[in-house]
């Protein structure tokens, strides 16, 4: 069974090149291990997903434009969250009116890179 995502939750993207993390603000009432749980809605760059360090798509402009300067060496440059949509794979269990996340949800950048549940912040609630 999966474990349900709280703030704090540890994510990695494909692209990226460092763990970043999930911080819960769509909803505040529905706490599970001291923490509000994290929802589907969770997607504001900066707000709820943390950079996951440097950023190594070419997709991404600032990437492409280092890396152009760079005679066509990658150049990776600092990540900037840039979700396409809303998280995928969210419980049927609700916080706020929301599908919960999951250990197993992601969530598209728009860069090209997919960015994954690493750790879900607490260990005890399952669902």
């Amino acid at each position: 069974m999966p474990a349900f995502v709280v703030s704090g939750a540890s994510v990695v993207c494909t692209m990226g090149m460092s763990p970043g993390s999930v911080v819960a603000t769509a909803q505040q009432k529905v706490i599970m291990s001291g923490r509000p749980a994290a929802t589907i809605q969770d997607v504001a760059p900066l707000v709820n997903i943390a950079p996951c360090g440097m950023c190594t798509s070419l997709a991404n402009p600032t990437v492409a434009s280092a890396t152009a300067a760079a005679l066509g060496v990658l150049t990776p440059m600092p990540c900037v969250p840039a979700p396409a949509g809303v998280w995928l794979g969210g419980s049927a269990v609700t916080a706020g009116g929301l599908p919960c996340l999951t250990n197993a949800s992601t969530l598209t950048c728009s860069y090209g890179g997919t960015l994954s549940i690493v750790s879900p912040g607490q260990g005890t609630v399952m669902g």
